[in-house]
């Protein structure tokens, strides 16, 4: 079994390699390691461990915090093909369809960016309206979507009046970016958590200002 860590650690050398020990200790591989914010104080990484069948993902969190300094944010199953170059081959994947680029796009980027699900939305002169959506996206749409046309990426307000209730029992964090200039934007869902870092916020950004480009 794999599982995706987002772990909270001191930033000072040694720090990831007491981790590393730790959840070794009880059985864990790390196989894979994304940085996903870092300041002054502390890191953010994402890590892809894998476990022995029957072990109890709650033994990690209980050996990593055992740490000082450590947190565990978020621990779920992780089942997407680990590749340290997902963004370029997405991007590849996008420019290469021969149709429906926007739904290749939706497909592709719950793995690139490791969340639940993706869609891509539009601002018409009736209202919002769902272009494409991943698997996992949830059926019940929003009625308005205030924030439209969007200029930059951005963390969306989960306690919105706009956002269906059916979401808010998700816990769900959302983000979203614009894409292309068709009032189209690029929204992430990332049910139960955790809330997307400004780090990845810009990500998001980068990602979406690079694919609106291939679909002008």
């Amino acid at each position: 079994m794999s599982y995706l860590l987002r772990v909270q650690l001191p930033d000072r050398p040694g720090s990831l390699g007491a981790l590393a020990l730790a959840l070794g200790s009880v059985g864990a591989d790390i196989i894979s390691l994304d940085v996903v914010e870092r300041t002054p104080d502390h890191a953010v990484d994402d890590l892809v461990v894998e476990m022995a069948p029957g072990s109890l993902p709650d033994t990690l969190i209980t050996a990593a915090e055992k740490l000082e300094g450590v947190r565990v944010d978020s621990i779920r199953p992780y089942a997407d093909i680990l590749d340290t170059h997902r963004e370029l081959e997405l991007i590849d994947q996008v420019a290469m369809a021969s149709s429906d680029r926007i739904q290749v796009l939706v497909d592709g980027a719950p793995s690139v960016l490791r969340v639940g699900w993706a869609s891509v939305v539009a601002a018409g002169p009736h209202g919002p309206y769902l272009v494409a959506a991943s698997s996992g996206a949830p059926e019940t749409r929003p009625g308005q979507l205030p924030w439209m046309p969007l200029k930059k990426p951005l963390l969306l307000d989960t306690e919105a009046d706009w956002v269906p209730e059916p979401w808010r029992d998700m816990a769900i964090s959302l983000a979203a970016a614009p894409l292309g200039q068709k009032d189209m934007a690029l929204v992430l869902g990332r049910p139960g958590g955790p809330e997307f870092r400004p780090s990845e916020v810009a990500r998001l950004g980068y990602l979406a200002g690079i694919i609106g480009t291939i679909l002008l």
